[in-house]
């Protein structure tokens, strides 16, 4: 990647769900229009319930300054960078119907969760521009990116004449004043509000993705798609009064423990578990092991690479979970039942790995669409029931329809038709918001439906 740009990698997560980083100098932060339907409506969520982190200080402290002086590429920012005064934002382009009350939830979230003052204005300028664009338009700048975020620029314009130049370099700033996040407006209204939870995060602080932070969208497994309590801990820190644009990591660091004994109180009586950084050639095979244009030669041998690093490493955590899920992916077409050992050992490894229940969600629906295709109706029950919830508190419409339309086909197999169509039907509103317009929505139902061997043809679904 470029060494300005910061942009969230488009990585897929599931069989039955396809899953954006900020921009400086050469490096930019990335991650729909709804037609009428003739679906029953689109759902959308309402209230947050994001957890409260349950985290030792000391470790707090190690992922803020790893999440703040460090970008993803590995180079290493010189001073803390934030807004120093009220923050305005406003949005351009083509944005999507449902842009503006994601946009309305999330800001005001950012005011009572992190104390962030952001508010948003129109006119022709503010210190943050959201421009709504095409994903073609984001493709021909950064063909792995699904959004990215730029500092010194509001408009595409702009960047494409700033790009090379010092002035979009994240490692040159001493604070922040402008700067511009780039959306796709011809996507699913989920990614497109995914997008706009991880970069204007990044916008407003972190630029640095790790992959050891479990409960957080500063991760690149793209498994959280909204901000968590643990994100909202580390942006309050981030705006706190005794930080300040311009800290070096040691100042910082000196600074860090009043501020968090202020803000995380508990945190001073957790025991602290820290975790050993993660090698980059580890993170580099993952990212190929799941990569879209990668041969299915190189995913194999990067996947095998994955898990051999995790084991060399002795993770027990969430990575060691995430090296066994995508060699589980890698395997699946040719080998359905090995890859179901590895989906099997994901989920020990996420069990036994707090704040990792929406990864398990996202593992379940691998192991329940196997139980499907054998007709275990019973089994894909067991497997999908305990994390419908999950999926619905994550605020994660796709998922959250997945494991519906995966109940759905269960219950027939089971002979409860009845339930079953209740249930259907009750996914596609959530689907509508997950995967967006009517032929990806009746896509998705006849995918799912596909793998029940009981069902003669699903041509019908959905209305």
């Amino acid at each position: 990647m470029r060494r300005g740009v910061k942009a969230r990698l488009v990585l897929p997560l599931m069989m039955l769900l396809n899953a954006c980083v900020p921009a400086s100098h050469s490096e930019v932060a990335s991650r729909a229009v709804i037609a009428d339907s003739t679906l029953p409506p689109m759902k959308q969520f309402s209230t947050a319930r994001p957890a409260t982190p349950r985290l030792s200080n000391a470790v707090l402290a190690q992922d803020f300054l790893d999440l703040a002086f460090r970008m993803e590429s590995g180079r290493t920012l010189p001073v803390l960078t934030r807004f120093e005064r009220p923050i305005t934002l406003r949005v351009a382009g083509k944005p999507p119907a449902t842009l503006a009350p994601d946009l309305a939830r999330l800001l005001a979230r950012l005011r009572n969760e992190a104390g962030i003052e952001v508010r948003q204005v129109t006119g022709e300028s503010a210190n943050i521009t959201v421009q709504a664009i095409s994903r073609n338009q984001i493709r021909k700048l950064l063909p792995q990116a699904a959004c990215f975020v730029v500092p010194n620029v509001s408009t595409l314009a702009e960047y494409r004449r700033a790009r090379r130049s010092p002035e979009t370099d994240w490692t040159r700033l001493t604070e922040r004043r402008r700067l511009a996040i780039f959306l796709p407006n011809d996507v699913s209204p989920q990614e497109t509000r995914d997008c706009l939870h991880e970069e204007l995060a990044q916008a407003l602080g972190p630029l640095n993705d790790l992959y050891r932070l479990p409960d957080s969208v500063f991760n690149d497994d793209n498994v959280h798609t909204v901000l968590t309590g643990f994100d909202m801990l580390i942006l309050r820190a981030y705006y706190d009064p005794a930080l300040r644009s311009g800290m070096t990591r040691d100042q910082a660091a000196a600074a860090l423990p009043a501020v968090l004994a202020r803000l995380n109180p508990a945190g001073g009586t957790v025991a602290p578990h820290p975790t050993r950084a993660t090698p980059q050639v580890w993170s580099r095979a993952i990212q190929a092991a799941l990569g879209r244009d990668v041969s299915r030669t190189a995913r194999m041998a990067a996947a095998q690479d994955a898990l051999r690093i995790a084991q060399a490493q002795g993770w027990q955590d969430n990575r060691r979970a995430f090296s066994h899920y995508a060699m589980g992916r890698v395997v699946q077409m040719t080998d359905p039942a090995a890859a179901q050992g590895h989906y099997s050992a994901a989920e020990d490894y996420y069990r036994r790995t707090p704040g990792t229940d929406l990864h398990r969600a996202y593992v379940a629906t691998q192991r329940a669409g196997y139980a499907v295709t054998r007709g275990d109706g019973a089994a894909a029950l067991t497997v999908i029931e305990p994390h419908l919830a999950i999926a619905e508190r994550s605020e994660n419409a796709a998922l959250l329809a997945t494991l519906l339309l995966l109940k759905a086909e269960a219950l027939q197999i089971e002979g409860r038709d009845t339930e079953a169509r209740r249930v259907r039907l009750d996914s596609i509103g959530w689907a509508r918001y997950g995967f967006g317009p009517d032929w990806a929505v009746r896509a998705k139902l006849r995918e799912i439906a596909s793998l029940n061997p009981h069902r003669g043809s699903a041509d019908n679904l959905g209305g």
